[in-house]
């Protein structure tokens, strides 16, 4: 039997953030070129790990030194002589997200990418981990253990299984048979046994659509922190970042539910069915797809659904939620020029980086994405007279290609028409491969419509009708920016008012017709005064103190919600309630 890759990992001084590694390679090659993972698999961005290397040294098995030659920026070459070596290096680990590494005095949170090198000659070999912990810390991973060793049978199950090491009392509890554990950093959750009890409920929904869990064990990884969100899918565990204070309310316990959902799901949406083109990764370099949104987006649609199915939210808040990612949809300019197939191709330079033009230029393939599956779902319903949906094609996606063998770039498309019984191909060309706006007609096959109205205030979400008032009201005055702190430009919408008068990102506004506002001001103001009219804006550029002058456009119906139909047909109920499992009058206000 061939040897294992070997590693020990240690943290001996937390304060510093570096965790300190030893390597031991099998003998190989005469040349051994080491190498880190530039990206993580399910956060699509290079984000150059290796920059966070330091002190690398190399040893023979004689434990006589060798030299070590950085090849490149992410290879760490030895010339071996075809024997074994130990490489030991420091790596710096500061950034609390769950593509990244963490160390500090109340905790370890390592991602095997930022962490482990490897060598292509021993990628299939079997990886072993040591981790040598402070007093009183554990070390919790969902990788085997053999007498105290975590044991993974190759280098991607091993870079796809995250550690979190602390002082942590797990919670646990079983789902479809299967044991899972919950590890919690941060602080202490509100209410421990309510959130083990819904997350089972979640878990066992999911396993149900499946017929099982393809796992034998599962890691909950939780981070709660005073900002940030976010979750990192994982064979057999996820990394959730989450704000501690949102757990306190209704609205933030649901967000928690369906990012666990969502990353649960990747258990088989993106993590055994694939994309062909991440078939085997290519850790070097990007890895192209145009099926991200099918993979992210497919798996945010279902995200609030298993929560809804698992009876943790009600038919009419997941109705508010979906018209709220309508609102943000339509928010976007920017699915107006990139199509959400080139979304998914270009996530390595657009999704991952964006900037103050990401609105007009580009468009989430997880926003979209959820859209048009809703649709994808409803459109299937439709055509089998409800016999099918969306559901049968993610079956149909698990017995194809579950084996981890990839879904080609037209097997989704495929998988639809199967199960559609026709041939889809116009709504692909139309919802994936255009930037014509989305075709809502397939929600009246559940009795519903899409609306639009007028955005109310700056924290208005859409999801819900609008309040009733006199069809009198007047149009309101509208800029065209988005803010960011007291009053400073984040963006310019394309074809705004703003743009066309010369609003800049960055411009920090200081008064509107000669008198000191804020951002909530500067809005509020504008919106009291008519389309048409003009207004003084002052500003700071660069230090530059500039007056412009804007002619007010009218504040465009933007935001989206999802409304009756206002004399629904008996089979429009039923189609609602094969949809979302409950009775048309007991969901729908």
């Amino acid at each position: 039997m061939p040897e294992a890759v070997q590693y020990r990992v240690s943290m001996p001084r937390p304060h510093s953030h570096l965790f300190e590694v030893t390597a031991v390679f099998p003998a190989g090659p005469e040349v051994l070129d080491a190498v880190l993972p530039v990206w993580t698999p399910g956060s699509y961005l290079v984000r150059e790990y290796a920059r966070h290397i330091q002190d690398v040294t190399a040893t023979d098995s004689q434990g006589e030194p060798l030299p070590v030659q950085r090849a490149d920026k992410r290879t760490f070459r030895v010339r071996a002589g075809g024997e074994s070596v130990t490489l030991r290096y420091r790596v710096y680990a500061n950034e609390l997200t769950v593509r990244t590494s963490h160390l500090d005095g109340s905790h370890g949170y390592f991602n095997g990418a930022t962490l482990f090198l490897y060598t292509e000659a021993t990628r299939n070999l079997e990886h072993r981990v040591q981790v040598t912990a402070p007093e009183g810390w554990r070390a919790f991973s969902a990788l085997d253990q053999k007498n105290g060793t975590f044991v993974a049978p190759d280098y991607d199950t091993l870079v796809d299984s995250p550690f979190e090491v602390g002082p942590h009392t797990p919670l646990t509890f079983v789902a479809a048979g299967v044991p899972h554990e919950v590890i919690v950093w941060g602080d202490t959750v509100p209410d421990p046994e309510k959130l083990t009890a819904d997350l089972q409920r979640v878990c066992e929904t999911e396993a149900r659509l499946f017929g099982g869990l393809p796992m034998r064990r599962y890691v909950f990884l939780v981070y709660l922190a005073d900002k940030g969100r976010g979750g990192l899918e994982h064979q057999a565990s996820t990394a959730l970042l989450f704000p501690r204070s949102a757990l306190q309310s209704t609205r933030g316990w649901e967000d928690f539910l369906t990012l666990a959902a969502h990353e649960y799901f990747h258990l088989w949406n993106i993590k055994r069915i694939k994309p062909r083109a991440l078939v085997p990764f290519d850790y070097s370099q990007e890895n192209y797809t145009t099926l991200l949104w099918a993979f992210e987006g497919m798996t945010s649609y279902y995200d609030n659904l298993f929560v809804r199915r698992a009876g943790l939210m009600s038919a009419q808040r997941y109705l508010t939620r979906l018209g709220e990612t309508l609102t943000t949809l339509h928010g976007t300019p920017g699915r107006r020029v990139q199509t959400l197939a080139d979304a998914s191709l270009m996530s390595w330079i657009k999704h991952y980086r964006p900037d103050e033009n990401s609105a007009n230029s580009a468009i989430s393939y997880y926003l979209k994405g959820e859209v048009v599956c809703a649709l994808l779902d409803l459109e299937i319903r439709r055509a089998t007279g409800d016999a099918k949906g969306l559901d049968d094609v993610v079956r149909l996606l698990w017995q194809r290609y579950g084996d981890g063998s990839g879904v080609p770039e037209n097997g989704v498309e495929a998988a639809v028409s199967e199960v559609a019984g026709r041939d889809m191909t116009a709504f692909f060309d139309r919802a994936v491969r255009s930037t014509e706006e989305l075709d809502y007609s397939v929600f009246s096959h559940v009795g519903l419509e899409v609306g639009f109205r007028v955005r109310e205030s700056t924290s208005d979400k859409g999801g819900t009708p609008p309040p009733s008032r006199k069809s009198t009201e007047k149009p309101k005055g509208w800029l065209g920016l988005g803010l960011k702190g007291s009053a400073t430009v984040a963006s310019v919408a394309e074809g705004s008012p703003a743009m066309e008068a010369g609003l800049y990102p960055e411009d920090e506004v200081v008064a509107l017709d000669g008198y000191k506002v804020d951002g909530a001001g500067l809005v509020s103001r504008c919106e009291d005064r008519r389309p048409g009219e003009t207004v003084r804006v002052t500003l700071f550029r660069r230090d530059k103190l500039m007056e412009l002058v804007v002619v007010l456009g009218q504040k465009p119906a933007d935001v989206a919600y999802l409304t009756r139909a206002d004399k629904p047909t008996e089979a429009q109920k039923a189609a609602f309630q094969a949809w979302l499992g409950t009775a048309w009058d007991d969901a729908v206000g």
